[in-house]
């Protein structure tokens, strides 16, 4: 299955747009679903590290861990989950367009294990689908309003 890609632009210098964007303390502001976020103990953002996002799903909260596969700071961040029976690879890119306007790009492609099988191309796909551009837009307003959240 073809992985989800969405791109918003965002005037905003790319370091704020990247930090923002890769903050997992941040995801809830702006993620449908999310309602925490954090990196393990150390803290810091680097390969290798921890990211636990907790999501609401139904009707109860779940942590969903990934690892950061790769970080080039302000230009991509990539994280893969390591847990649970839907993990999703993520990819997040931001290109400058200007001193202060960028591209954000956010590729997502997921892995179904057990009943995530049947469950990532029914199901969480097509909701990735629908959710990325609020998302997306929900970051850009964010980023956008008069006092920046970063």
């Amino acid at each position: 299955m073809a992985p989800v890609v969405a791109s918003i632009e965002v005037d905003r210098p790319a370091v704020e747009v990247f930090t923002y964007a890769t903050d997992p303390r941040r995801f809830h502001e702006w993620q449908k679903g999310v309602t925490a976020g954090h990196l393990d103990a150390r803290g810091e953002s680097s390969v290798g590290a921890r990211c636990v996002t907790t999501r609401r799903i139904g009707f109860a909260d779940r942590p969903i861990t990934s690892e950061i596969t790769h970080l080039d700071p302000p230009r991509t961040w990539g994280i893969r989950g390591v847990d649970g029976p839907i993990r999703a690879r993520v990819e997040v890119m931001v290109e400058p367009l200007a001193d202060s306007r960028s591209r954000l790009t956010i590729t997502i492609d997921f892995e179904g294990h057990g009943v995530g099988r049947l469950l990532v191309p029914l199901v969480v796909v097509p909701e990735a689908r629908k959710e990325m551009p609020e998302n997306l837009a929900k970051l850009r307003q964010q980023l956008q309003s008069p006092a920046p959240s970063p």
